[in-house]
């Protein structure tokens, strides 16, 4: 006997295709959605990755501290890396003003180098000073270099020699100390006899030695003190050299020159740091 559906049947079976077909429609919008969400993801992922790439790419950035120690530590190795006959220059040009003279203009002389000593401890930046020795290894002084040169016309010599300190603040400190007055970028007269001279044999500084110095001048350039002192080629001991009008005034001048010339390489600014191999810089 065939069995014919019944309402109850029938009606459960229009509910069934109903309900498998809002399923389907309901797959139907979501697909979109979901396309749409994946893309937003992809487009998303692949940004921050460019953008992570662009980082990488892009030269890396100093901060002011940051460049404020290379450019300290670039101008603390120069008197390492800076060829010794660049620092001392053979010819140093000084000049001695006219109106001191008595005369217009001024008068342009030139000193020679007579040898460059090696480096040496910092204890011959100071001779037989103790408490000037002291004040030096306290500012950490790691070396002292010097040279010797004769004026114009081979009757005043003078050693220059430059300390290095542990940094800027530490010369400074140390130049305010000796300077009889404010030190100004080419420095001053010291308020005491500084600096060990350096000998040369078969020269005019044969006979230079510490009981033959007449004046002392120093500046700080960086974490470099300077230092030069003078005297007379013919051996003579101290004498009250500010009474010799000229003399004092060319020693000065003569001192002066020789401390800026020798400062300007040592103490130049270092130039601001780049990062290595990218541009711009940092």
């Amino acid at each position: 006997m065939a069995i014919q559906p019944g309402p109850g049947g029938y009606q459960a079976s229009s509910r069934g295709g109903d309900t498998a077909e809002l399923r389907l429609r309901g797959r139907r919008r979501r697909r979109p959605l979901l396309a749409l969400l994946f893309a937003l993801i992809g487009t998303g992922g692949l940004a921050l990755a460019g953008y992570l790439a662009y980082g990488q790419i892009q030269p890396r950035k100093f901060t002011v501290a940051q460049q404020k120690r290379i450019e300290a530590w670039e101008v603390a190795r120069r008197w390492r890396t800076t060829p010794k006959g660049q620092i001392f220059p053979a010819v140093v040009a000084y000049r001695i003003a006219g109106s001191q003279l008595g005369s217009a203009g001024s008068l342009t002389l030139h000193a020679r180098r007579l040898e460059i000593a090696g480096q040496a401890p910092c204890a011959k930046a100071v001779g037989t000073n103790p408490s000037m020795l002291a004040i030096l290894r306290h500012d950490g002084c790691q070396a002292l270099l010097r040279a010797t040169y004769a004026d114009a016309t081979g009757s005043i010599v003078l050693t220059v020699g430059f300390a290095v300190l542990k940094d800027q603040a530490s010369a400074m400190d140390v130049a305010r100390y000796l300077g009889k007055r404010a030190v100004t970028g080419q420095g001053t007269v010291t308020r005491q006899l500084i600096l060990h001279p350096f000998r040369v044999v078969g020269s005019p500084a044969a006979l230079f030695g510490t009981r033959q110095r007449q004046l002392s001048w120093v500046v700080a350039a960086g974490p470099y003190l300077v230092l030069a002192t003078a005297g007379y080629a013919d051996g003579r001991p101290h004498v009250a050299v500010s009474s010799d009008s000229y003399s004092y005034l060319e020693m000065t001048s003569l001192a002066r020159a020789v401390v800026a010339t020798v400062a300007a390489p040592l103490g130049a600014p270092a130039p601001v740091p780049h990062c290595p191999g990218a541009l711009p810089a940092c």
